[in-house]
């Protein structure tokens, strides 16, 4: 991924060589696709008995069905986004295969692209089905929400695609010591995101840190929808506005932590 190699400019053949790499490992190891799908089913599961109990002692959870099971999806979209994106560049340092893309033509930007289009092919393995078995099960369906669904996904994958980038730029930098952040960084945003609950909940002091995440316009947006049956187009509109801008500095980020990796020489010293 030099800056200096592969001369000429952006490569779709390249990126589907990698994505194709990242597919070959995914459709050959059936450990890794039932993993994408373990988890949503079994947190769906757990969040959609919870909604079930809530729902027939509170008339307004009754009133707003799905409020609990819609967070979860929503959060998932979220979380896988971010994961896949990340975990495909750890195989690369699992593998030890860091160094033979460092001497490909592969640009870095190819490279980002690329990582995009598996976490997305990840993310429907793992989501879809989970979506279908809420409809029989909570009867929640999600694809219910028509264009406003299509709106909340774009937004929480560019965000979990943000994410995942500053976190793979960490990881070139610092090695495997930081591996533990493509895990744990997400959930230790979830409280202030405000996944099942409104902003108003938390401490004044903590708000304006919740607004200015995109994620939280998005979970307010589908709260708004389940409970009063309105889109709020101002909360979409100032997601992608900060979705953007978010977007734009990760980008900035990863570039300047891969110039600092190269600088300290430590993209081919990716251990602990």
């Amino acid at each position: 991924m030099s800056a200096t190699r592969g001369a000429g400019g952006f490569s779709f053949t390249r990126v589907g060589a990698m994505v194709l790499r990242y597919w070959y490992l995914l459709s050959n190891s059936w450990p890794r696709a039932v993993e994408l799908i373990y988890w949503p089913t079994v947190q769906m599961l757990t969040w959609g008995f919870v909604q079930l109990y809530v729902a027939q002692n509170s008339s307004f959870f009754a009133n707003a069905a799905g409020l609990f099971v819609g967070g979860l999806l929503l959060w998932d979209v979220l979380l896988r986004s971010q994961q896949g994106f990340a975990f495909a560049f750890l195989e690369e340092l699992w593998s030890r295969n860091l160094g033979n893309l460092l001497m490909s033509p592969l640009k870095p930007s190819e490279f980002i692209v690329s990582l995009m289009v598996i976490s997305i092919i990840r993310l429907a393995i793992g989501m879809i089905p989970v979506t279908f078995l809420a409809i029989p099960l909570f009867g929640f369906n999600v694809w219910g929400l028509g264009l406003p669904l299509a709106v909340f996904f774009v937004n929480l994958v560019i965000a979990g695609w943000s994410i995942g980038l500053v976190i793979i730029g960490i990881l070139l930098r610092q090695g495997m010591g930081a591996e533990a952040l493509a895990w744990s960084l997400m959930f230790l945003l979830m409280p202030i995101t405000c996944v099942y609950y409104p902003v108003a909940t938390l401490p004044a002091i903590v708000q304006p840190i919740a607004w200015a995440l995109p994620t939280t316009y998005v979970f307010e947006g589908m709260r708004a929808i389940l409970v009063t049956h309105t889109f709020r187009i101002d909360l979409m509109a100032t997601a992608f506005a900060m979705n953007a801008l978010w977007f734009t500095a990760a980008v900035f980020v990863f570039y300047r932590l891969l110039a600092a990796a190269r600088r300290a020489g430590s993209l081919l010293q990716q251990g602990e």
